[in-house]
């Protein structure tokens, strides 16, 4: 009874036209086996095996087929993560990280601005002997630069001021001076597109000085937006 119940099965999925050969394929692109019909003539039993054994090899060759097309994607998201993660860039620095005040300057010529101590340098684009910072990749990059000073008592010549640079030449520059403040601050924020290779500094012009601490009132901060290349 049960054999005849699984014939009969067999022949409903045979009569409803499925595709297990994978997408786009019907009935006329079946790689049934002209012997079947045969055997199914002269033996019922060997028959129901035969079918059942196509549909199994039909079923297999359908996730097969579907395993390596989720294999591919899996490898291009993996690759698009790994370009993603091979770009990132950011950096965050301050002047010193000592426990009194000291003041950077000022010089008779303009000196680049070396920031000793590091919050974060992912990438590693920040050199910590030079103070320069070399663009890893092309993009849009956000700069952020502040400064602060202290002229030491009121009525004396405060000159907060610093210029951010790229590739030697000025971009822009926060700059507090006077003579009512004893102590200011001031800050920029751009957003530029960089190339790689591009160099970017801060440069401290003749005249001015910063005073900082372990409360790192002068800081430089980028980061890259967005990657162009």
């Amino acid at each position: 009874m049960r054999a005849i119940v699984l014939l009969c099965l067999l022949e409903l999925v045979r009569a409803a036209d499925y595709s297990w050969g994978g997408p786009g394929q019907g009935a006329e692109d079946r790689d049934i086996d002209p012997n079947t019909e045969n055997v199914c003539l002269t033996d019922q039993a060997s028959c129901g095996c035969c079918l059942m054994q196509q549909q199994i090899h039909r079923m297999r060759t359908f996730f097969n087929m579907s395993l390596t097309e989720l294999e591919k994607d899996l490898m291009k998201a993996k690759t698009v993560l790994n370009s993603i993660r091979a770009s990132r860039s950011a950096f965050s620095v301050a002047l010193i990280n000592d426990k009194s005040l000291k003041c950077f300057g000022p010089f008779r010529d303009n000196k680049v601005i070396i920031y000793k101590h590091v919050f974060l340098n992912l990438g590693d684009g920040y050199s910590v002997d030079t103070g320069i910072f070399t663009v890893p990749r092309s993009g849009v990059y956000s700069l952020a630069l502040t400064v602060y000073s202290d002229a030491g008592s009121p009525g004396n010549s405060l000159a907060a001021c610093a210029t951010l640079r790229i590739n030697g030449q000025l971009v822009s520059g926060p700059r507090e001076k006077n003579m009512q403040d004893q102590e200011d601050s001031a800050t920029i924020v751009v957003a530029l597109h960089l190339n790689a290779g591009d160099e970017v500094a801060v440069s401290l012009p003749i005249g001015c000085f910063l005073c900082d601490d372990s409360s790192h009132y002068n800081t430089f901060t980028g980061f890259l937006l967005y990657a162009t290349d």
